[in-house]
Parts: structure tokens; C-alpha cells; sequence
């Protein structure tokens, strides 16, 4: 049985390399005709393709239940086609051993896509943001920059970011303050700011701060003045900063929670950035579940050259997955769902579908 089991886990993984292979060399084709556009003198070829190859991995991240059905349908009905999988039956591959087999394969197959998930996208995505923020100057989100928010005793701060630049120091920093009754107690404007984790502060650079006092007659009092460098005390830190930048599905687990916790600690929405993490919980399990989707097509009478036909019904199945997916996440975004349940609804859905799948294919034979 280990021989079989081996002889399983050896074809399922080249079969699932391939078609990841593919897959990423399709990507890399079409996102590096999409950087030419922005090729000039400090944009060369070279970064291009440096930036291409940077996004690998979170493509891979997003590829890899997708591959893992491919791949796994194709080996197993090719096994079915030329009867090796009957032989394997009448050695004693029962269905639950077969599913036992198959579930250790994609318990590494989860494992693995949570590593690049959360530990090698993340890092490998800000490397990429940093190659243009080089030739372009800095790393920006819209219009207006990151909002940020912060509440400091009766206080409360609405702080804007305009842009990281190279060296992870802000640009276009501003800070509106807020007294108790919501009127305006202050504002500090600064070309640049700097992070300063030992002393929980910025250093804010060629600084413009309007204080506001209100009179005994509801009069108000402006005083501006200008300082060369300020320090403004708070808890918002860089990489909560880089959050605000950053696309939700481009950080990792445990940057989103530390930024949600930040969220709703200071009052908050959290639902785009909770249902984000939720997802990154959920997404590895996916493989899991693929993986079991796969097994009745090993059950199944292939004619020759019949094989062609599942495999793109496996292609079609891991689209409909995805789109799922992101559909869900609009959804639960847009009618404000329970976070936990938006992001493992699909999840859940084909998890129905393939044991129903391989209850009516396997266990009824």
C-alpha cells in the first residue's frame, strides 16, 4: 500500500506542477506585455520583468486550488483510462483509503499554500511596490492617499497619508484633530513624516499647525505657526500605515488582524478588511476540498481520448470557484454579511458538491 501511495503522491504532484507551471507562465506573459506601457527612462525593461516576477507568487497563491483540481483530475482519470486504478482497487485501495490517501496530499497542498500565502506573497509584493515606488517616486492609493483614524483620550485624530516614498517615510502628512463636541481643535500639515516605533511617534518635517481656541463668546482664535520638525505622539505604526496603502488581499494574516483590532479599537468599519481575513483563514482549505472533488473521476469509464473533456470541466469547475469566491466577497461587503461566513461559503458550497459527488460516484458502487 505505501508503494501505492507513493506512486499516487509522485504523479498528483507533477501533474499539479505542470499545470501551475503553465498557468504562471501565462500570467507572467500577460502582466509583463501590461508593464511595457510604463517603460520610459527609469522605468527600464529590466525592472519590468523584476517587477513581473516579484507577482509570481501571489499569483500562485491564487492558483494553486485551481491547479491542484487540474492536476488531480487529470491523474486520476488517466489512472481510470488505463485501468491502473483498478488494479490499485482490487490491491486494496478501498474508497476511504483512497480518500484517506488523498486527503494527506492535500493536507500538504493546504500547508503550502498558506505558507506562500502568508509568509512569501506578502514580502514578495512589497518588494515589487518598493521596485516602482524607486522609479516612480513613491507608493500612493487613489487621489487623496491612506485615511487613518485615531481616538486619544477625548480626542479624536483623522489622519492622511498621501504617499510612501522609498524609504518607508511619509509624504504629504495630514492630521485634523478633534475635541470632544467634534469641533476642530487643530490641524498639523507636514511635507514629510518619519516613523518613530521607540517613542510610539512621528517626526513630522517643515511643519504648518493651526491650533483653534474658542472664547468665552463662542469666538474663535486661530494661531499658526511653523516648525522645522514636530513630534506627534500616537499608536498608529508603519505597518499600519502600509495597511492602509496596501491592497487587503496583498497583506498577510497577521498584519490584517493587527490592523482590524486597530479598526475597531478607533470605531471603525471593518467589514472589507474582516472578510480579507477570514478569506486568508479559508483559501488553503480550498485545496482540501478540490482535492476530494477530484477522486470520483477516478470511477469513471474514459473512452479513448475522453480525458480531454473532464480536465476542462475541471478547468471550468476551479473558474467557477474563483469567481465564487470574489462574488461572495462583493456581496458581503456590499450587504454587510458575517464576515466568517462570506468568506467560507464557497468554500462550503463545494464541499457539498464533492462529497455529494463522491457518495453518488464511489460509495454507491
Amino acid at each position: 500500500m505505501k508503494t501505492i501511495r507513493r506512486f499516487i503522491y509522485r504523479e498528483v504532484v507533477t501533474s499539479v506542477a505542470f499545470v501551475t507551471f503553465a498557468f504562471l507562465a501565462l500570467f507572467f506573459f500577460f502582466d509583463l506585455v501590461d508593464e511595457l506601457r510604463w517603460i520610459n527612462n527609469n522605468y527600464k525593461l529590466m525592472h519590468a520583468l523584476l517587477f513581473v516576477a516579484l507577482s509570481i507568487p501571489q499569483h500562485l497563491y491564487e492558483l494553486l486550488p485551481i491547479t491542484v483540481l487540474i492536476g488531480t483530475i487529470f491523474v486520476m482519470a488517466r489512472l481510470a483510462q488505463t485501468s491502473e486504478f483498478t488494479i490499485m482497487r482490487t490491491s486494496g485501495l478501498g474508497p476511504w483509503r483512497a480518500l484517506s490517501t488523498l486527503l494527506i496530499l492535500g493536507a500538504a497542498f493546504v500547508a503550502f499554500t498558506f505558507v506562500v500565502g502568508d509568509y512569501i506573497a506578502p514580502v514578495s509584493e512589497k518588494a515589487a511596490q518598493l521596485i516602482k515606488a524607486r522609479r516612480f517616486g513613491q507608493i500612493t492609493t487613489g487621489v487623496t492617499g491612506a485615511w487613518l483614524k485615531e481616538r486619544q483620550a477625548d480626542h479624536s485624530f483623522a489622519v492622511n497619508v498621501r504617499a510612501l516614498d522609498t524609504n518607508a517615510e511619509m509624504r504629504n502628512v495630514r492630521i485634523f484633530e478633534f475635541d470632544s463636541k467634534g469641533y476642530a481643535a487643530s490641524t498639523i500639515v507636514a511635507e514629510r513624516g518619519k516613523f518613530d516605533a521607540a517613542n510610539d511617534a512621528w517626526v513630522l518635517e517643515n511643519v504648518k499647525r493651526s491650533v483653534f481656541t474658542r472664547g468665552s463668546n463662542d469666538d474663535m482664535r486661530v494661531v499658526r505657526t511653523e516648525e522645522p520638525s514636530f513630534h506627534w505622539q500616537t499608536r498608529i505604526t508603519a505597518s499600519m500605515v502600509a495597511a492602509a496603502v496596501l491592497k487587503p488581499d496583498k497583506m498577510s494574516t497577521l498584519e490584517l488582524f493587527q490592523y482590524i483590532r486597530h479598526l475597531q479599537a478607533n470605531g471603525q468599519t471593518t467589514q472589507r478588511y474582516a472578510i480579507e481575513f477570514w478569506r486568508k483563514v479559508f483559501y488553503p482549505l480550498s485545496c482540501l476540498v478540490m482535492i476530494v472533488l477530484s477522486l470520483p473521476f477516478a470511477y469513471l469509464h474514459f473512452r479513448s481520448g475522453g480525458i480531454a473533456g473532464y480536465v476542462f470541466g475541471g478547468v471550468m469547475a476551479g473558474i467557477s470557484f474563483f469567481l465564487l469566491n470574489n462574488v461572495f466577497g462583493f456581496a458581503g461587503n456590499l450587504q454587510n454579511w458575517s464576515p466568517m461566513l462570506t468568506a467560507a461559503a464557497p468554500g462550503l458550497i463545494y464541499s457539498i458538491l464533492s462529497l455529494a459527488a463522491f457518495g453518488w460516484l464511489v460509495l454507491r458502487r
